[in-house]
């Protein structure tokens, strides 16, 4: 049912394309066969009437006008896609625009844009942008959109719909309920934030979307927002919010390396403990960096910062002491199975793109062409014998010719779909707020191609293109932007590098000797890719963790092969690797995809059991601290009790807290 009904809603859009007079609703059911196969005329009407709306929910733009009939008082309604509507705009972009276009959608290869992102370049392949050419760039950044209700979140703030929520801000006892009329959203300090129209408190509000609880719901309406909002004149508020503020914590003269590298000043107290005076802008991320440290860090003050840290470590002694359900773990599944209609509007979307793809680049290769649209070449094939029998009923010399009999594809006669379908407003999201998010970043940002890329995007997009007054994305700038336009010019000018390196996980700080060779970021946090002369392998450095940077000289070793993939994953499996099994709430299901979960299992009490593999399990009873309550420690048994234990002797520290 499901290739029946693509194959109608191709051939009518085909048949809205090719005639600027229009059709009438019964000249439509003449000339596409397969509207012959409902049941009755009333099906019939109803199931043209669902295809138009569904061709104008994927931004199609199928436009109805009256026709004044031959008799008085009769009017005929008609049909049509104009041409202008339907097409991107005949914009060029350069091979520097191309490149910077191309690391725009591949920001969203992790998120939940990325197949927006996707399509979007395919259709600029007909507008000279192609996928390699970004491929000899050393820097690659990425969006992190796994906030929770980031998706429901974007829905409402792009389709302008308004939007009930739980909310518990800080200090807060409980949530409140908040009803919201989103203007935009954004990230900044590593987080994202909805910013909107509080209906009950009338004014202007910015909610953190790890703050909101659910449920988390679109209601019926719509509402305008006012025409000088721009979303990061009102992110840009923040910094007062989080203005930097003292907070004092007593560490272990041996522990604290982090903590010591942000601190003021330090005072002995005795023998075996000192006390940090910092300044710092988030109390959240400073009271997760203390329970991190367990017993070897008691937070001071101001009180809200030694609350935050008894909370984390209280929540997450009672969430490791909590018996745990029977349960047996399996391979993780597969995606949930999407609603037919995401699957038809995925493979509309796909034939649609094909055509002036392949036009774009008669004799395309059959493997590379599967692969630029992600589906098999068995699909493929199929994709492209539907196209061969797709067009006019009553006129074969109007359908187009298809052939890939060589593996190599050759489409001609098509000069309805012949050009790219205007961007959706996913679609022009991806690329502009990517590009938008290049153009903050130190290095590339200052380049002229970012901004005449964005120029032109913007003017081909139409009105999609308004989103970038209304998403922002900002990479973490805490990791340092000094730090990071240094690496970039090492690595462009093959210089080698002697780096002051904090080691979390024995909490310290080391010296390095790296060649530089990549920048990336998975999570808002960026890494160096370099050849470690200590370790004498490559080796991947949180650019956060680097405290200090000195040229050392010409690099020795050789950059990676031109082309070569940026990691896809920071956790490699080794053959010595010890299994975990975390016990996770629902807002710490991040963690089963960034440590590459390999098997799990749903629990009773709505919690996941995840296993994961690491090559020392050390570091795993700070890492439940800092998430506060929702990981607990199942298995192995010794991890389990030594965290338990570990947890306790933290929350000791505060026990009138």
């Amino acid at each position: 049912m499901s290739a029946k009904r693509t194959e109608r809603l191709l051939n009518l859009v085909i048949a809205l394309l090719s005639t600027r007079r229009g059709f009438t609703k019964h000249e439509l059911f003449d000339e596409i066969e397969l509207y012959g196969e409902a049941a009755t005329a009333d099906a019939r009407e109803k199931l043209f009437d669902r295809d138009k709306a569904f061709l104008r929910e994927q931004g199609i733009p199928v436009e109805s006008y009256t026709e004044e009939a031959m008799f008085e008082d009769s009017t005929t309604q008609r049909y049509r896609i104009r041409q202008d509507a339907y097409r991107l705009p005949g914009v060029r972009f350069t091979p520097e625009e191309s490149a910077v276009l191309t690391l725009a959608a591949r920001m969203w290869d992790q998120a939940s844009l990325g197949s927006a992102a996707a399509r979007a370049l395919r259709k600029l392949h007909a507008r000279g942008v192609l996928p390699g050419d970004a491929g000899a760039m050393p820097l690659q950044p990425s969006i992190r959109t796994n906030d929770p209700h980031f998706d429901e979140v974007w829905r409402a703030a792009t389709t302008r719909t308004p939007l009930t929520f739980g909310y518990r801000p800080p200090g807060a006892a409980a949530p409140s309920v908040r009803r919201v009329q989103p203007w935009g959203m954004g990230s900044r300090f590593g987080h994202w934030y909805l910013v909107g129209y509080d209906l009950d408190r009338a004014a202007e509000r910015i909610f953190r979307l790890s703050r909101m609880e659910p449920p988390v719901r679109l209601r019926p309406g719509t509402y305008t927002v006012p025409a000088d909002f721009d979303i990061d004149t009102s992110l840009a508020s923040l910094d007062d919010v989080y203005a930097p503020q003292p907070a004092v914590v007593d560490v272990h003269t041996d522990a604290g390396a982090a903590l010591r590298l942000q601190a003021e000043s330090v005072e002995a107290l005795d023998a075996f403990r000192d006390r940090l005076h910092l300044r710092v802008r988030d109390l959240d991320a400073l009271a997760a960096d203390t329970a991190a440290l367990g017993a070897a860090a008691v937070a001071v003050s101001p009180p809200d910062y030694v609350t935050a840290v008894h909370t984390a470590l209280t929540r997450a002694l009672a969430a490791q002491s909590l018996p745990l359900p029977d349960f047996e773990l399996a391979d993780a599944a597969a995606p949930a199975r999407r609603p037919a209609s995401a699957g038809a509007q995925d493979h509309l979307t796909r034939l649609l793109d094909l055509v002036p793809y392949v036009l774009a680049d008669q004799g395309a290769d059959m493997n590379e062409t599967a692969a630029a649209f992600g589906v098999s070449k068995e699909q493929l094939a199929k994709d492209l014998d539907l196209l061969f029998v797709s067009g006019p009923r009553h006129y074969p010399n109007g359908l187009m010719d298809v052939s890939f009999d060589d593996d190599r594809i050759y489409i001609d006669n098509a000069e309805d779909l012949s050009e790219p379908v205007r961007f959706g407003m996913d679609e022009a999201a991806a690329l502009i707020v990517g590009l938008d998010t290049l153009a903050a970043l130190p290095g590339i940002g200052a380049t002229a191609a970012v901004a005449s890329a964005l120029e032109k995007l913007t003017e081909a997009a139409g009105e999609a293109g308004g989103v970038g007054t209304a998403v922002a994305a900002r990479l973490d700038d805490t990791a340092g932007g000094t730090v990071l336009a240094e690496l970039q010019q090492a690595i462009s000018g093959a210089r080698q590098l002697e780096l002051r390196y904090l080691v979390p996980r024995r909490d310290e700080v080391t010296r390095r000797t790296v060649d530089p060779r990549r920048l990336f970021s998975v999570d808002n946090t960026w890494y160096l890719e370099a050849w470690c002369h200590r370790a004498e392998a490559p080796r991947n450095f949180r650019v956060d963790r680097i405290h200090g940077v000195r040229d050392a000289g010409p690099a020795l070793t050789h950059a990676p092969e031109p082309g070569a993939a940026f990691p896809a994953s920071l956790f490699t499996p080794g053959p010595l690797d010890q299994r975990v099994t975390l016990v996770l709430a629902p807002a710490a299901l991040w963690v089963a995809e960034a440590y590459d979960a390999e098997r799990r299992a749903a629990l009773p009490d709505g919690r996941t059991a995840v296993e994961l593999r690491t090559s020392d399990a050390g570091w795993i009873p700070a890492f439940t601290a800092r998430l506060g309550g929702t990981a607990a420690v199942a298995e192995p048994a010794e991890l389990r009790r030594a965290t338990l234990a570990w947890l306790q002797e933290a929350a000791a520290n505060y026990p009138s807290a």
